[in-house]
């Protein structure tokens, strides 16, 4: 005697898991571009805010040009990252990220020889979040002089941001990961 098992009634359920999992991502709860030093950090965060200028500038003590001999734009990425957490580390989430973020943006950042960005193209944006994509515009911008690219001459690079509700962020290159 064959058997067989009628798995029939498992597809919906298993669907509707899957939808309510991606559904779960989305997220509709304002951010706030920069949060105030006086706020607690978010739960899951460790370490005290830095103290923010209060327009929630990025800090700009260690935004001295320097040089990248990255070969290549995934390697420039990193020297790239790098930077950004150094003007911002009173903005970087600490630890690992939740699993429901704010937003996710994936942006490409052409900086010239110089180290100066040239251009901004978003890959992915945000577009349920449109005042991230501005901070996020406005903090590259702000950024700059990058590392001079020295072995390419300019770079086109691409890196994915990771955004927080509390206005903290971590870049895909650095991520500490997420539960």
């Amino acid at each position: 005697m064959k058997h067989t098992f009628d798995l029939s009634y498992r597809v919906p359920a298993a669907l509707a898991a899957f939808a309510a999992v991606v559904l779960a991502g989305c997220s509709s709860a304002p951010v706030t571009p920069a949060a105030p030093a006086a706020t607690a950090a978010p739960a899951g965060e460790t370490g005290a805010p830095g103290a923010a200028a209060p327009s929630g500038q990025p800090q700009t003590e260690a935004k001295a040009s320097s040089k990248s001999n990255a070969p290549n734009a995934k390697a420039y990425r990193q020297d790239a990252a790098a930077h950004l957490y150094g003007l911002n580390q009173n903005r970087i989430y600490k630890g690992r990220m939740p699993p429901m973020l704010y937003a996710i943006g994936v942006l490409q950042v052409e900086v010239d020889g110089r180290g100066n960005v040239r251009d901004l193209n978003w890959m992915r944006a945000p577009k349920h979040a449109p005042e991230v994509v501005a901070e996020i515009e406005r903090t590259v911008r702000a950024a700059a002089p990058f590392p001079a690219p020295a072995r390419m001459g300019k770079v086109v690079y691409t890196d994915t941001w990771l955004w927080h509700k509390s206005g903290r962020f971590q870049l895909d290159t650095l991520t500490e990961g997420q539960d």
